[in-house]
């Protein structure tokens, strides 16, 4: 799969037209983000709730702290405002489903071993940062209120929660006896259609990566230094939790993600003024690379070497 988004990478480079039918994309889409949300539901219907409920608040306490890392580092470290750099911070505070997708099929492959209310985690990690970013750039939210309620409105009701969140539900309440029923469709072919979608990312960062050349260097570092520090805090709140070392790295990559789903629609909403060639080519041009291919090791590795 990590191949298969390098190699659509290096063709759209070299002047390809490779690329996905739109409706393919957003098909694969709507079916990895419902089938994670399967996924983790049947596993919470095998859980007690005493036994995740520590898990699961420092996830959301996570989804608190690594937006307002991500604004400090974005100030700091590029020469933009508060609406951009605001912008940055909601985008590194959500998270991406298709890194945490990646990230568990490269451990499940290697045989290491990652709760199963995983996917809980990823659902819970969608809004937080949304909502603290645009508590912070409260004086320059369009509409005075109305703006920030509609942002939260599209960022709560947008698809990657409403099917991660649903499918959550759907397959809680169903539990694993009747899930077994759509296993074909959603666990069989689960790798596949990652592929697929791999693939269209790759067109989709390779032709976003060229703006580089208008934001240099200072971008680069910041689309790979704030997930440094947000993965790192995400693997060490996750080893405190009780997590094991296969569920605390997974718990770091996504910490360390940048969403590209749910955060570019709310920050449209709340701040137009915001550049969406920034936030878009620093979380999926930079960041999301950067994170298949060197994060998901980097983050294993850094909860080994904390979690023993």
């Amino acid at each position: 799969m990590i191949l298969a988004f390098i190699l659509a990478v290096i063709a759209t480079a070299a002047g390809s037209d490779l690329h996905l039918p739109k409706a393919l994309s957003t098909s694969l889409s709507i079916y990895l983000l419902l089938a994670i949300g399967f996924k983790g539901g049947t596993a919470l219907a095998k859980e007690q709730v005493g036994d995740i409920l520590v898990p699961l608040l420092v996830t959301i306490g996570l989804g608190v702290v690594t937006p307002l890392v991500a604004y400090v580092l974005a100030k700091r470290m590029l020469p933009i405002g508060k609406v951009d750099a605001c912008a940055l911070a909601a985008h590194y505070g959500s998270v991406s489903a298709v890194t945490f997708a990646a990230a568990l099929t490269v451990l499940a492959d290697t045989g290491v071993f990652v709760e199963g209310f995983a996917p809980a985690l990823l659902a819970l990690l969608e809004i937080p940062g949304i909502v603290v970013a645009l508590t912070l750039a409260a004086g320059e939210v369009k509409g005075e209120g109305s703006g920030w309620g509609a942002a939260l409105k599209e960022a709560v009701l947008g698809r990657s929660i409403v099917l991660l969140a649903g499918g959550l539900a759907i397959g809680w309440i169903a539990g694993p006896a009747r899930m077994e029923l759509v296993d074909p469709l959603f666990v069989d072919l689960f790798y596949g259609a990652l592929t697929l979608f791999l693939i269209d990312l790759g067109v989709t960062v390779a032709r976003r990566a060229r703006s580089l050349r208008v934001f240099g260097v200072r971008l680069v570092a910041a689309g790979i230094v704030i997930p440094l520090v947000n993965g790192t805090l995400g693997v060490t709140f996750a080893t405190l939790s009780g997590l094991s070392v296969g569920g605390a790295a997974v718990v770091g990559i996504m910490a360390a993600s940048a969403s590209y789903i749910a955060a570019p629609a709310a920050v449209r909403i709340a701040l137009p003024d915001a550049n969406p060639a920034l936030y878009l080519t620093a979380a999926l041009g930079i960041t999301f690379p950067f994170n298949i291919i060197v994060g998901i090791p980097l983050f294993f590795w850094i909860a080994q070497a904390i979690g023993g």
